[in-house]
């Protein structure tokens, strides 16, 4: 009878241990960070963790990481869906050196968003965010500055969309090709791309939509936005084994850059120009 009752205790004790791991590992939906966290706390709104990094592991997929307050919080490599939030905290952002600020290597169903960040690269930082998988990239009210390769590396292996919305993007790309917006799929991959109300101003070359490294399609359009005064070409389009490759300009102001404004190269590299200033270049 006594060795009956132990075994229950101990089986009782084990469900309970079971339980309390899961809770601790649990996952929530929305998660903070705050330039005073820390990353041993479990990212509550009143005990937020410290880094983006910090953040991500206990956020669930499809879940948003908030701001909460200033502060540099750090590269991140993103592997699921997610949203980056900051809008609401002046200041929040990502400041690294010698590396990459974001890197999304995500699933193909795979949402990921960028909101309200400052991303510094102290003119060391290789790319400031680098796109290689998932189902879409949406970039929004950010700054990204001081890469010394592209600002956004967008290099899906499979279909995916691009969204650039009211962001500001200079001083990228020290040498060779890179650009304030690279579109280079790789493999069979594609891109759907949407540029809206964006800056891309002085840096290697603005805007290149570049079909060599795919057997896919880009296709999409820039609009009411400014690429200004960067050293190579304002906006290029070219294509090597892609089906198409076709950017169209409606409304953007393409001026000051040190070589051609527009350039298109390739048979199967188109451009769209339409209520566009192009000029001094």
């Amino acid at each position: 009878m006594r060795a009956f009752r132990f075994i229950a205790i101990l089986a009782a004790l084990t469900f309970v241990g079971l339980g309390l791991t899961g809770a601790a590992s649990a996952q929530a939906a929305r998660t903070w960070i705050s330039g005073v966290g820390d990353d041993a706390n479990p990212c509550s709104r009143t005990a937020p963790c410290k880094t983006f990094a910090g953040s991500i592991s206990k956020t669930a997929p499809s879940g948003e990481i908030n701001c909460l307050d200033p502060g540099g919080f750090g590269a991140v490599t993103i592997t699921k869906a997610i949203t980056l939030l900051c809008d609401n905290a002046s200041n929040g952002g990502i400041l690294v050196s010698g590396t990459n600020a974001i890197v999304v290597n995500a699933g193909p169903n795979d949402n990921i968003v960028i909101s309200g960040l400052e991303i510094e690269g102290v003119g060391t930082g290789l790319h400031g965010i680098s796109f290689l998988a998932g189902k879409s990239l949406t970039v929004q009210n950010t700054i990204i500055r001081n890469f010394i390769q592209n600002g956004i590396n967008f290099a899906p292996s499979g279909a995916a969309q691009l969204n650039v919305v009211d962001t500001l993007i200079t001083n990228t790309g020290a040498s060779a090709t890179f650009a304030g917006i690279q579109i280079r799929p790789t493999g069979v991959g594609s891109a759907k791309v949407s540029i809206d109300k964006t800056k891309v101003l002085e840096g290697l070359y603005g805007i290149v939509a570049d079909g060599f490294a795919t057997t896919g399609k880009i296709n999409g359009a820039v609009r009411d936005s400014n690429i200004s005064n960067n050293a190579q070409n304002g906006i290029t389009v070219s294509n090597g084994t892609a089906t198409n490759v076709t950017l169209m300009s409606d409304n953007v102001l393409i001026s000051g850059n040190g070589n051609n404004g527009l350039v298109a190269g390739g048979a199967n590299a188109g451009l769209l120009v339409g209520r566009s200033s192009v000029f001094g270049n």
